[in-house]
């Protein structure tokens, strides 16, 4: 078994599914894997951090842990007191949900693979992409190794992560694996249902209809909307490099 140092985390929460069967898809690369994730589901907390209350561990077995916090706060625990030296790869889901587009910024999936791409450590993150009468994670299940495999010797640049999703198709139907890079869907997609509580007062909640193909070309919602498994390169620097020189002109 491979010497590879693992840390694996979601924003689902320790005894959510998809971290059961990454755990098993782990274990085939190396027997060396720790576990710290959120002790509830934290879906939508994105790149947060827990700083007005204390976060306290949670232990499930010899090497899981979960934290009463954030996907963020995991991360940030398990390498500060869980590692006696930093891992080699941290892997992030499998996310019950897909995470692409303009819901990188919300995910709490993809935060959590930031957070070690900040510490410098090679990061990735899985979703699997879900719908009504679907098929769980069954393309997840049949493709996660072979999308992975390639990607534990890659010399990843510092600060960078990899969003990998896979489409709601039994992993027989799904047509291989595109390199996409992240769209922008209609911001209008979003919604807000209006309900009553018992007591009678108004409360509102947000939600999201489905992702539908995107008619911008090459992108991560295409390539899933078509079958295939997204991988997108993603970059922590949200510098806008191209208008350094323009903006450095306006305060000249």
């Amino acid at each position: 078994m491979a010497a590879l140092k693992i840390l694996l985390t979601n924003d689902d929460g320790i005894h959510a599914p998809g971290l059961t069967l990454l755990e098993a898809i782990a274990a085939q690369f190396s027997d060396d894997v720790i576990v710290c994730a959120p002790a509830e589901e934290q879906s939508g907390a994105g790149h947060s951090l827990t700083l007005n209350r204390p976060v306290r561990l949670q232990q499930f077995g010899d090497r899981r842990f979960a934290v009463t916090g954030t996907p963020t706060d995991a991360v940030n625990f398990a390498l500060r007191r869980l590692f006696d030296s930093p891992p080699d790869l941290v892997i992030s889901g499998i996310n019950n949900g897909e995470n692409l587009a303009d819901d990188i910024t919300y995910s709490g999936t993809i935060s959590a693979a930031m957070e070690g791409a900040l510490a410098g450590i090679p990061a990735i993150a899985l979703s699997q992409a879900q719908r009504s009468g679907g098929n769980g994670f069954a393309a997840a299940e049949g493709w996660a190794v072979k999308v992975l495999q390639p990607l534990l010797d890659m010399q990843m640049a510092r600060r960078t992560l990899i969003n990998i999703n896979f489409p709601a198709l039994p992993a027989s139907d799904v047509r291989g694996i595109r390199v996409a890079r992240q769209g922008f869907p209609d911001y209008a997609r979003g919604s807000i249902v209006e309900g009553t509580d018992p007591r009678g007062r108004p409360y509102y909640w947000f939600g999201l209809e489905d992702v539908e193909h995107t008619l911008d070309h090459g992108t991560d919602l295409e390539a899933v909307g078509d079958g295939y498994i997204s991988v997108t390169p993603l970059q922590v620097d949200l510098t806008d490099h191209a208008a350094i020189g323009q903006l450095a002109g306006r305060f000249g």
